[in-house]
């Protein structure tokens, strides 16, 4: 499996998430379009939220510390619900996926 970005195939494990990253904005919507995700603002701040996080710590954090940290920097207010309203198969997960991130460790990354 792979995607097609920016005219460059770009080789992806079994489960769609890139084998290397690749932060351009055209990899979140074709990523997005094959996860049947409609971005909206809200899913550009989560996703640059987990693209910063990785790039500092060379992993994306579990849902627990994701959601703590989304809540206080990123959606004010924010709870587990309305992540999932925005990444329904596990916002953890789906956000490193659309975000152009390799897989997480784990349950959703450490």
């Amino acid at each position: 499996m792979g995607y097609l970005i920016d005219g460059t195939e770009k080789e992806a494990d079994a489960e769609g998430y890139l084998l290397e990253p690749d932060y351009s904005e055209q990899a979140v919507r074709v990523i997005a379009a094959a996860e049947g995700i409609e971005l909206n603002e809200d899913h550009w701040k989560v996703i640059a939220f987990m693209r910063d996080r990785y790039r500092e710590d060379g992993h994306t954090p579990n849902f627990r510390n994701m959601l703590k940290a989304v809540a206080e920097e990123v959606l004010p207010g924010c709870d587990s619900k309305a992540l999932y309203d925005l990444f329904p198969t596990g916002p953890a997960k789906q956000a490193c996926k659309i975000g152009g991130l390799p897989q997480p460790l784990g349950k959703g990354g450490y």
